[in-house]
């Protein structure tokens, strides 16, 4: 049996039709390059034969009354690939509010989950006969990283070529019930070993990394972020916008202040954050505190450490600043200190915990968060999440088409109605942005304040050096 992980089941039992966990990714093409010209048949055969060799695409949920952790992922026998792939245009005059509305609804729209958790839009009707192809992804099946190397797995370096596949294993059967009920029953006796083990850790670990919260030394502590308008409860209905700026000039602010460029990501959304808040009078006093997710790939120890293989840190987003440098510097050290207090855990905890998720329990509280509003009735946990992945730093050519662009897109929560993902792209940082509609519904001003504040920090950066 190949049971899903504590942390990647999570994304299951979180999961409402308000709350949908799926991850998406906009890809917008040329169709030109492939081979004898774009036409959808060729698309399909060509998604299909690829999808046929890859286990993850084909591999569905399964779970019974006998099944009393965690669901299994098995081979789905009846898989078809028009159940997951879908044609569609683009309304007129397919700028891009159109494409960005059109994929609001379907980002909007949960996954069936007696299929493969994925689908995939390919959108036509955009000017210059170009291409944009919307994919969806359950958060239970991918995080940015293996969400990435997963689209990367339907692509190649020329026109006519794919990238070579990994070596996998075949997805398995549904297993029999009694060994499901078996295996269920065996897992739950040996947990009490399990905690045993990882509490020494946790009661190790959480003075010190409390104690360090509290005297400000650290990363932020949750539940003291300012309330901004995005801070409250969340329906299904969601808005989108994406942009992109060029990584050469992310690179000179990056070598002109000396910080990174994950440093120089958050300056970039704290400078737009800033200024969309400013615009409409609603910029706290304080510092917003974004979540940031953080690979464990390379520092994990488990060997089930399913797909999800992430923790996250809370970072400081000097807003209240508006000096651009002033905000590139605070944001350098406040990050060098978050890391360092984040480091400090072990990269397996979250992961370690999360295998004693609880389905009934999870959703039930999800819910009755969600109907009560409790987002509103405490303390801001933190205001957004920003994601930065790692991409291909060479073109790549997707089933034959061009990626002319690769806009990645988070979930929202209750409580936190704002993602912000960023993608390093052949020479480009890709940015997708996701809202809750009815808390953010116009994200466009946002996405082009990233452009101004990029120019601002390369005037920055030019009198630094």
């Amino acid at each position: 049996m190949q049971p899903l992980s504590g942390l990647d089941a999570s994304f299951l039992y979180l999961e409402t039709p308000s709350q949908v966990l799926h991850i998406c990714g906009l890809l917008t093409l040329d169709g030109s390059t492939m081979p004898g010209g774009y036409r959808f048949a060729d698309f399909r055969d060509r998604l299909d034969a690829r999808v046929a060799e890859i286990p993850e695409f084909r591999r569905k949920l399964h779970d019974s009354p006998f099944n009393l952790l965690h669901p299994v992922w098995v081979e789905d026998e009846t898989f078809s690939i028009d159940r997951h792939l879908h044609r569609v245009a683009v309304p007129s005059p397919g700028d891009r509010e159109s494409l960005a509305e059109l994929c609001a609804h379907f980002t909007s729209q949960p996954l069936d989950r007696a299929h493969p958790l994925w689908e995939m839009y390919v959108i036509e009707g955009l000017p210059d006969d170009r291409l944009a192809v919307l994919v969806k992804m359950h958060h239970a099946t991918v995080d940015g990283v293996s969400g990435a190397n997963l689209i990367a797995n339907l692509c190649g370096l020329e026109p006519d070529s794919l990238l070579p596949l990994p070596e996998q294993a075949a997805n398995p059967a549904p297993p029999r019930e009694l060994d499901f009920l078996r295996s269920s029953v065996a897992e739950i006796a040996r947990r009490p070993v399990e905690v045993a083990k990882l509490l020494p850790d946790l009661l190790n670990m959480a003075p010190r990394w409390i104690g360090r919260a509290l005297r400000r030394t650290g990363m932020p502590v949750p539940f003291t972020a300012p309330r901004t308008p995005f801070n409250a409860t969340i329906t299904g209905l969601r808005s989108v916008a994406f942009t992109s700026v060029e990584l050469d000039e992310v690179k000179k602010v990056k070598q002109a202040f000396g910080v990174t460029v994950n440093d120089v990501v958050l300056a970039l959304c704290a400078g737009a954050l800033r200024r969309y808040l400013e615009s409409r009078d609603e910029l706290p006093g304080e510092p917003l505190v974004a979540t940031v997710p953080v690979s464990t790939i390379g520092r994990s120890e488990r060997e089930d450490g399913g797909t999800n293989q992430v923790s996250a840190f809370f970072a400081s987003l000097p807003t209240q600043l508006p000096d651009p440098a002033a905000r590139i510097y605070a944001i350098a050290e406040s990050n060098r200190v978050a890391k360092d207090h984040h480091f400090s855990i072990k990269a397996d905890m979250l992961a370690d915990w999360a295998q004693f998720a609880a389905p009934g329990i999870f959703g039930l509280a999800v819910r009755a968060y969600s109907a009560l509003r409790l987002a509103e009735k405490h303390p801001a946990v933190h205001n957004l999440v920003i994601s930065n992945v790692p991409g291909p730093p060479m073109p790549l050519y997707l089933l034959g088409a061009r990626i002319t662009g690769l806009h990645p897109m988070g979930p929202v929560f209750h409580g936190a109605g704002l993602n912000i993902t960023v993608i390093s792209n052949a020479g480009r940082v890709d940015v997708g942005l996701l809202g809750a509609r009815e808390l953010v519904p116009d994200l466009w001003p946002l996405a082009d304040a990233i452009h101004t504040e990029l120019k601002e920090l390369l005037n920055a950066a030019a009198g630094v050096a």
